[in-house]
């Protein structure tokens, strides 16, 4: 028996630990310089007053207590600190200047290689000046980084109020509004497209780069009618000008695939990156209806967050003398993209071909594993991994399955629909035991199910109100019903041949599956060439449809 930690969890011994507090102790001082002071809160929080103030980020730990009431760990400072606010502050304290470093968990499947434990240091002003909030945050967020000597920083922002204010406007279906709400929130701009047929909406989330953008974010809400006091642009135009002639002006940019998080945050939102780190080091931004669910209305509230260990990640921060910190410069290495192997390999080649990348190397890369050709190198991996590559940073950008997108469930932005490898994924059982399965969930009260694709048939049976009980098997799947493990399969198929060879029938169609071009958040908003090299793969997919 190994004797450590739980998964996810770790020890910090002597010599890391020292390092980390000297990186506490530079935000520390930032922090305090600017008239902030220290607040701490409960490691248990009560979950449905939380649920009150606003949606819980990520997947806390829950635990009920000797009087039954739902208990969880912290997943996250901002909400707790609001709670502190409405429950121990008066009006009279206000404006509060408020900073934290603690740490938080969150809940993390197995075998996906992250932490369930972090620090976050951060801070949070409750009941400032309206358009001076941000101003204070984001400055602050910039004069800190520059204290660690962060290399390259990069922030960016954007907000949820344009957003909304088209969605009012265009959609007047309330289903379908949430259904946009939805794609956008998992940062699938396909989706977004394929949902509702309006361009402004199909625009916006692409929009990016300085100040000027905003002039175009009001061009697009002009023509959908919205009332300038509607748009949000203002109180963007007026965090340009208080940044202004500040160094943090240099630092900022604006990027419209950052307005995820609309259930949580009400206006301006932002995100700082750095080369090299595949996840932001902070984020934070306007969160005034969180307070006024809590019985704060009209008290403005803003903040960020940053992740110690990402801190670390860039500054070379683990206590070893030898470990300095990581000098990348994305714009002066190739641009890495994870390519499919497989029934996906040739069509992604002509489609990088058409796009006028150099692929003559990569026709026959044998045995490598990644291929150079001028400015790209290409990662080759199984399509199922190529999620996970991007997502930890071993890829910028790459190519595969919108199946395998959806059963990795990772932070990932989806840009474009190839069109190609196009195929079914649908349900099936024995030709000769038709009504068997519905009997069988009758009296069962569940549906038996093999497949390999667990995340994308619960989803399926979640939509049709049906309990599943999934079998997950790694191939030949169709064995399931045949000898009776299961009642049915849920399976992708291109012509049915394997389906009919072996008596299965088709009961359902589940979803239809495409290649996609996908990135990482923060390559995606921090890297030129990935836009680009979407924008050319999409114009050679309109071409090759024509």
């Amino acid at each position: 028996m190994v004797i450590g930690t739980p998964r996810g969890f770790r020890d910090i011994l002597p010599g890391e630990a020292r390092a980390r507090e000297a990186i506490r102790d530079k935000v520390r001082a930032c922090f305090d310089a600017h008239g902030y002071v220290p607040v701490e809160t409960s490691l248990l929080e009560d979950r449905s007053v939380l649920e009150r103030a606003g949606r819980i980020k990520g997947s806390p730990f829950q635990l009920f207590d000797s009087d039954n009431r739902l208990l969880m760990l912290r997943p996250d400072l901002t909400l707790p600190i609001a709670r502190l606010t409405a429950q121990r502050l008066d009006r009279a304290d206000l404006p509060a200047r408020l900073r934290y470093e603690a740490p938080v968990v969150r809940e993390q499947g197995a075998l996906r290689g992250e932490p369930r434990q972090f620090t976050q240091l951060g801070v949070e002003l409750i009941g400032g000046a309206e358009t001076d909030s941000e101003v204070e945050v984001v400055t602050l967020l910039a004069e800190t980084l520059r204290a660690l000597e962060v290399p390259r920083v990069r922030i960016v922002a954007g907000s949820v109020r344009p957003l909304l204010a088209l969605l009012e406007t265009d959609v007047a279906d309330a289903s379908l509004r949430e259904e946009v709400l939805a794609q956008v929130h998992a940062s699938n701009l396909v989706a977004l497209d394929e949902a509702v047929d309006a361009a402004a909406l199909h625009e916006l989330p692409r929009l990016h780069g300085d100040a000027s953008v905003i002039d175009r974010v009001d061009e697009l809400l002009e023509g959908a009618c919205v009332p300038a006091e509607r748009r949000g642009t203002a109180e963007l135009r007026a965090l340009v000008a208080g940044v202004a002639g500040a160094e943090a002006a240099t630092e900022l940019s604006f990027d419209f695939s950052i307005i995820n998080s609309f259930d949580y945050y009400t206006g301006i939102i932002f995100k700082a990156y750095v080369d090299g780190v595949a996840a932001s080091l902070a984020s934070g931004g306007r969160y005034d209806a969180v307070l006024a669910n809590l019985g704060m209305p009209a008290t403005a509230a803003c903040g960020f967050a940053l992740s110690l260990e990402r801190l670390q990640e860039v500054l070379g921060a683990r206590g070893a003398a030898d470990a300095p910190a990581p000098n990348v410069n994305i714009e002066a290495r190739p641009l890495r993209i994870a390519v499919p192997k497989g029934s996906l390999f040739a069509p992604t080649l002509v489609a990088l071909e058409a796009a006028g990348l150099p692929v003559d190397d990569l026709r026959d890369y044998g045995r490598k594993l990644i291929v150079a050709a001028g400015d790209v190198e290409y990662v080759i991996v199984r399509a199922t991994d190529a999620p996970a590559f991007v997502a930890r940073g071993g890829a910028d950008c790459g190519i595969c399955g919108s199946d395998s997108l959806i059963e990795a469930d990772l932070d990932l932005l989806q840009v474009a629909d190839l069109g190609y490898g196009a195929c079914r994924f649908i349900v099936a059982e024995p030709a000769d035991r038709a009504g068997q399965a519905e009997r069988a969930y009758a009296w069962r009260g569940a549906m038996r199910v093999a497949t390999k694709y667990p995340r994308i048939t619960q989803a399926y049976y979640d939509r049709i109100g049906q309990q599943v009980d999934i079998l997950a098997l790694h191939g030949n799947i169709e064995l399931g019903p045949i000898v009776g493990m299961t009642d049915r399969i849920v399976d992708i198929t291109a012509t049915g041949t394997t389906l009919r060879e072996n008596n299965l029938v088709i009961v359902d169609d589940v979803m239809e599956c495409t290649a996609r071009f996908f990135a990482g958040p923060a390559a995606y908003r921090c890297d030129a060439r990935i836009r680009d090299l979407a924008d050319r793969l999409a114009a050679a997919t309109a071409k090759k449809g024509e």
